[in-house]
């Protein structure tokens, strides 16, 4: 007897459990995102039309930025550099891997080392030079990918927004003095078991582990007047390792977990009990951090910067990049997609895939997945169709309909580009992919109406067919 179709097979449910990791924005290879994403924004802000593509690589007390930037701006890396560390917070180092003062990375004493070049001619003829803004192609093959989950209020993966989140707050508490004694570099990971339903959705049932590494000054003994630059008010000394362990837990972990928000309504901490595992500071002490004790590199945290695993990932990172190149502006329009998909009830999860060809404005092909979790009598293929007709992932239509050329990128270079809220500040419109677009009317089409709606579109204007 022949096998039932995959498709016939009657869905069940299942518990597993998923894992995702982050890193605080003083982790070796985020400051070298931050690096590159400053160079991007000091380019754009004098000339929105910059061609860039930079790369940061740091270890010990040494930044090198190289790539190919075209660029009307007047640029002074040096103080470019040099800013971006300081306001991560590496503010000493000293060569001596048993010294506990040095912090990995000073932003006065850095040696900052420049190989940067113009965009290739080659290059800038296939892309852009002679074509109209609409017309202007890809900088460079490749597929993208964007994701998005009803499991949060942002429609993101619980594991990944914890992740982030938890690496976020540990920075907000390190600047604002509340826990004085840590140190800019850091990396948290979480563990929630998951009911994936027969749906196809999934939702969080509790938070299974947690594990937290922060960057710390010495237990015991560093005092605050030295460890924090310009503290002025009375003196204190570093806690225990035990005692940092249970600040910890109670203002970066428990805070943070109140401030996600769940399908339900319910705040991410009634899943977090005697039930979850603790792993703070496994290791023991950390107080060598940063490129002292790690070399940092551009674009090696690119799940980091995405989905924490879920969904899928064409493999190329974002930062340092301007909107020309896809890696980056057709990830922010897939996410986009995607979360407008699952914001208006059409399923409950979705993945959504573009590719390109350098040169090519228009994507060679557009790819939607969403897990069986469809809804409202609509199927993939319609999904599929409704954005080719909402949509136009042109390089040049997306710069223009997510206010890409715009000197906005060192905000998204830590915690993540995706689940993050978007706002306008003087005039610039930050992750505004994250803005999803309306898509509630198609609830009430069937397959035949969304087949007319597309053919009375405008999309081979946009799509190749």
């Amino acid at each position: 007897m022949a096998a039932e179709p995959a498709q016939k097979k009657a869905k069940t449910t299942r518990t597993f459990l998923f894992s995702s990791e982050s890193v605080n924005e003083g982790h070796p290879d985020k400051l070298c995102d931050q690096v590159s994403d400053a160079v991007l924004d000091a380019c754009l802000r004098e000339d929105p039309q910059s061609k860039v593509a930079c790369e940061t690589c740091a270890k010990d007390n040494m930044v090198m930025v190289a790539g190919e930037i075209t660029t009307k701006a007047k640029l002074d890396y040096d103080k470019i550099v040099r800013a971006a560390v300081l306001q991560i917070g590496y503010d000493s180092y000293v060569d001596d891997l048993s010294s506990v003062d040095s912090k990995g990375l000073c932003d006065k004493t850095c040696e900052v080392l420049v190989r940067i070049n113009k965009q290739s001619p080659d290059i800038a003829g296939g892309v852009h030079v002679g074509k109209t803004d609409m017309d202007v192609g890809a900088g460079d093959q490749g597929i993208m990918f964007g994701y998005a989950s009803d499991e949060t209020s942002d429609c993101m993966p619980l594991t990944h927004s914890m992740a982030t989140r938890l690496g976020k707050t540990l920075t907000e508490v390190r600047k604002s003095g509340e826990c004085w004694w840590l140190r800019p570099d850091g990396k948290t990971q979480v563990t929630i078991e998951y009911l994936q339903h027969a749906d196809g959705s999934v939702e969080p049932k509790k938070i299974h582990t947690v594990v937290i590494s922060t960057q710390h000054a010495e237990p015991l003994k560093a005092v605050r007047s030295k460890e924090c630059a310009g503290y002025k008010g009375p003196e204190m000394t570093a806690p225990s390792m035990e005692a940092m362990n249970k600040e910890i837990e109670e203002k970066v972990i428990r805070r943070t977990l109140q401030n996600i928000t769940l399908k339900n309504g319910q705040p991410a901490l009634s899943l977090y009990g005697s039930h979850t595992h603790l792993h703070i500071n496994p290791s023991g002490k950390f107080i060598i951090g940063g490129p002292q004790g790690d070399a940092g590199l551009t674009g090696r945290k690119i799940i980091i910067d995405t989905y924490g695993g879920w969904g899928a990932h064409g493999g190329g990172a974002f930062s340092g990049k301007d909107p020309t190149k896809v890696d980056r502006s057709a990830a922010y329009i897939c996410r986009q997609m995607a979360k407008s998909v699952v914001t208006s009830g059409l399923s409950a999860r979705c993945l959504v895939q573009l590719s390109y060809a350098i040169g090519v404005a228009k994507p060679l092909s557009l790819f939607v997945e969403t897990y069986g979790t469809e809804k409202q009598g609509l199927d993939v293929d319609d999904i599929t169709n409704i954005l080719k007709i909402e949509f136009d992932c042109r390089p040049g239509a997306i710069a223009v309909s997510l206010a890409l050329r715009e000197p906005k990128y060192q905000e998204t270079a830590a915690y993540c580009h995706f689940g993050r809220e978007p706002y306008t500040k003087e005039g610039r419109k930050y992750f505004e992919w994250e803005n999803a677009m309306d898509l509630k009317k198609y609830q009430t089409m069937k397959s035949d109406q969304v087949s007319a709606s597309l053919k009375g579109s405008n999309y081979l204007a946009k799509w190749v067919d």
